[in-house]
């Protein structure tokens, strides 16, 4: 039965992927040529393509008020990249089954990709009740035993309880109120369910408002949001990829039963290689979609070169920051293998927490205080500005507290005088500010600094790498290496001039690729050359957020007494 396009892919789930198309009837049914992203393609009645993806191009957003569209139901044009930060409304609408969560709601190994709903009845399970009205937690779909199930998680008592529910689980199944802040992108990629809107409130705008925005002026409020998506698919007539929004006026059908799907070119994704056995390594591949601007390393990424991919692995990497204080700060993935060297910068510690935690066994941490700080203890220092001290350990002391005594939390110091060193101790709630001495002149290989010191660490490029041609570490004004992550790469070369090999990150490089049916004429990959990759300040927070989820910020310092 024909539909719209845009009722097609709002109710496609993504694991049923791939699906062959059949143009029946809209504007573009005659031929017509469509145009998208650079791409042209005619989109004829009767012409048939095969979908292999799509994602959340913009959302189409409404003003809404006591989660209802307002009187004035204005429709905007969002990009996904408009400022804000948001907070999403749960869903009043219920659920009906576990397979209906499990195919309108993302799930997934990310932080976002775990959504939390509760059933409005008890559930009994074989060793296991789930009460009514109690947080459960989706981590993964699975097929268990022959059946599909959704792994689950809930928390009672401080104790984690795991279990599977079945997609044929059926009930009434709620959305549980969310306290995260998310941009739009996140919401479009991780929060919209599909064939469903989702209403957002406002957090913060991050951005003054100007007349270029497309909000009302000091608005607030709620907006419910309404997907665009760009269809990927594949045209028998063409070797690349074409784009296409679902709001696009066409009509289809799905034929993909009666259809040989073989007949199409199969594109991979990089996701797609890296999951192919270690055996089926090296393979030549032809790039069917490059990466876009900024994102090629290299030229040999450009649509229509053929590659060889000779292995998938994890390697380490050093994320590191630019040392500014402006908003041009450039970060940076820096393999073990940079064979430039690093002299120490100095650190600064906004309180005598952090010099708790920057504290080694291996040297005395040297700082200068650079605010002053008056104690209401007189068994605590107070401190001047150009005071300076050795740090030496944590430990607890007794202070004298409303007539009584009373235990805080103390960094136990030296403090250098002009001819002595004095013993003192500092507040841990200190709210000063400290900046490190260096005396340590010795010039260190990256691998030497992941060692010896604990991260996060200010350095500078004493001696750049030679083997790079335009090193962009060694102009930097200073770097500050915050912490060590493991990521997956594959390993290429150029398929006719394979003189030196490549690292290609597998999850931040969106390209796609077709396999070709050729022998590799040499099975050991040339020399690696060293790539220091720049990322965005999308993909910085990415990398903090997902690839570490284990990894949380230190506890706020101990309150000031009042």
């Amino acid at each position: 039965m024909a539909t719209t396009l845009e009722k097609y892919i709002h109710s496609l789930d993504l694991r049923a992927l791939p699906r062959v198309l059949q143009i029946q009837s809209g504007i573009y049914c005659q031929g017509s040529v469509y145009e998208m992203f650079g791409n042209e393609c005619s989109l004829s009645t009767e012409e048939v393509i095969k979908v292999i993806g799509f994602k959340i191009n913009k959302v189409i957003a409404s003003i809404c008020e006591n989660n209802e569209v307002s009187q004035f139901p204005a429709k905007v044009e969002l990009p996904l990249n408009f400022p804000g930060l948001y907070k999403v409304v749960a869903d009043k609408i219920p659920y009906v089954s576990i397979e209906e969560i499990a195919r309108k709601v993302s799930i997934g190994p990310a932080r976002f990709g775990h959504p939390c709903f509760y059933s409005t009845k008890d559930i009994k399970l074989a060793n296991f009740t789930i009460k009514h009205d109690e947080q459960i937690t989706f981590n993964s779909v699975e097929e268990v035993h022959g059946t599909m199930a959704v792994n689950c998680v809930v928390v009672r008592n401080n104790q984690y309880h795991c279990f599977t529910l079945p997609f044929s689980q059926e009930g009434e199944f709620y959305e549980c109120e969310d306290d995260q802040i998310y941009t739009l992108k996140e919401i479009a990629e991780w929060k919209i369910p599909k064939c469903r809107n989702r209403i957002v409130k406002l957090f913060d705008t991050l951005h003054e408002w100007d007349s270029s925005s497309p909000l009302p002026e000091n608005f607030d409020g709620s907006l419910i949001l309404m997907p665009v998506y760009e269809v990927q698919a594949v045209m028998k007539s063409r070797k690349d990829i074409v784009h296409i929004l679902s709001d696009l006026d066409v009509e289809v059908k799905d034929v993909t039963d009666c259809y040989d799907i073989s007949s199409f070119l199969h594109p991979l994704s990089l996701q797609d290689i890296f999951e192919r056995t270690s055996k089926e390594f090296p393979m030549i591949a032809e790039i069917m979609e490059g990466p876009s601007g900024s994102q090629k390393p290299n030229n040999l990424l450009s649509t229509g070169k053929e590659i060889v991919i000779y292995k998938k692995y994890q390697a380490a990497r050093v994320l590191a920051s630019e040392i500014r204080n402006d908003s041009s700060k450039r970060r940076y993935l820096i393999p073990m293998s940079y064979k430039g060297k690093f002299k120490r910068r100095p650190r600064e510690f906004p309180t005598a927490y952090d010099l708790e935690i920057a504290r080694s066994e291996k040297e005395h941490l040297h700082v200068v205080a650079t605010k002053a700080f008056t104690s209401p203890h007189k068994e605590l220092l107070s401190v001047s500005v150009g005071d300076q001290f050795l740090v030496q350990q944590y430990q607890t002391s007794e202070v004298l507290y409303e007539g009584g005594k009373k235990l805080i939390d103390v960094l136990a110091c030296e403090q250098i005088l002009s001819d002595s060193y004095k013993k003192v101790l500092l507040p841990m709630y200190m709210e000063g500010g400290f900046v490190e001495v260096i005396h340590d002149k010795k010039q260190y290989h990256l691998s030497e600094i992941c060692q010896e010191f604990h991260l996060p660490f200010n350095v500078k490029v004493s001696v750049r790498d030679l083997s790079i041609d335009k090193d962009v570490l060694a102009v930097a004004p200073g770097l500050q290496f915050e912490e060590e992550i493991t990521d997956s790469y594959l390993l290429i070369s150029s398929a006719s001039s394979p003189v030196e090999s490549w690292e290609i990150p597998v999850y931040r490089l969106n390209m796609l690729v077709r396999l070709l049916d050729k022998d590799v004429q040499t099975v050991v990959p040339p020399v690696t050359s060293t790539t220091v990759e720049e990322v965005s300040e999308e993909e910085y927070y990415m990398l903090r957020r997902y690839e570490n989820p284990t990894l949380y910020p230190p506890p706020r310092p101990p309150k000031k007494p009042t």
